[in-house]
């Protein structure tokens, strides 16, 4: 319990959320602003806890005017499963608060003016996490598709270039429809900005991946998925076909024969521990 508690310490109040609720404030909107807030809470705290729940390193839960973040020191080599779970913890919060709200307003507790309030933000919040651009739980959830069977950096980048398209068609839906919508605005800016970031640091994501690999204590594999490649490849190149998820033996060919192999951990060894960057797979296909 006290570990689940400990938690609530990593929580963090954007400074435009403490601005809103002072403009809020001041005209009059403060019951709308907690309401939102309250909502975006419980929202990333489900897939907080859940994340705790399978020893996931929590970093901070941050809470923003229009949503929230849950950041994890995780690097796309967990179970698919256990981050299926954590990605739809959030969204399923929705779902009991809705009930939960509904049964305060048929017993009296509740006003219908607020219960219709709620519901609003609620169903607001529910879908918008659900669109497909990356960070949003949608976007996630296209990645964790994706990465199923495609190899991770190619994931990575499938997951930023779909985002864009879909923002771009979420921008222009919301300048047809309501173009002078402050809050839209700030949102899409947002999320510009994140998958502008996210782009840049793609291939640090991508080492983060290979080195989780190879000094992690925890990666899981469903099974073996051997890749063949040509001795003249150099290391980084069939380092960009590793999958999460799978182990990879890795096959050497020349003119269409097996000539050799090497073991997944005996080629990261190389590109980590000893450096070997611009090495190809014949450099050290007889070291070993």
């Amino acid at each position: 319990m006290t570990n689940f508690i400990s938690i609530f310490n990593k929580v963090r109040i954007h400074p435009l959320l403490w601005l809103m609720a002072a403009v809020a404030i001041m005209t009059a909107r403060f019951t709308e602003v907690l309401t939102l807030f309250v909502i975006i809470f419980i929202h990333e705290m489900g897939h907080a806890i859940m994340a705790h729940f399978f020893s996931w390193r929590v970093k901070r839960i941050t809470i923003l005017p229009f949503g929230g973040v849950a950041e994890v020191d995780e690097h796309g080599n967990r179970p698919l499963k256990e981050e299926l779970l954590v990605t739809i913890s959030g969204p399923l919060q929705h779902v009991w608060m809705g009930a939960f709200v509904y049964l305060l307003m048929k017993n009296g507790f509740l006003s219908q003016d607020y219960y219709d309030l709620f519901m609003n933000f609620n169903i607001m919040v529910f879908l918008f996490n659900l669109l497909p651009i990356w960070p949003l739980d949608g976007g996630k959830l296209v990645h964790l598709f994706v990465s199923s069977y495609m190899p991770f950096l190619r994931a990575v980048q499938f997951s930023l270039i779909s985002s864009f398209v879909f923002l771009l068609l979420f921008h222009f839906f919301t300048i047809l429809t309501n173009p002078l919508n402050l809050n839209a605005w700030i949102v899409a800016c947002y999320l510009y900005l994140s998958l502008w970031m996210e782009r840049k640091q793609k291939h640090y994501v991508f080492m983060r991946f290979l080195m989780e690999r190879y000094y992690g204590k925890k990666t899981i594999f469903k099974g073996l998925k051997p890749i063949q490649v040509d001795g003249e490849e150099y290391l980084y190149e069939v380092l960009e076909r590793f999958q999460r998820g799978s182990k990879h033996p890795v096959i050497i060919m020349k003119d269409g024969r097996e000539i050799g192999k090497l073991d997944e951990n005996e080629v990261l060894h190389a590109y980590f521990a000893e450096k070997q960057t611009d090495a190809q797979v014949r450099d050290i296909m007889y070291s070993y």
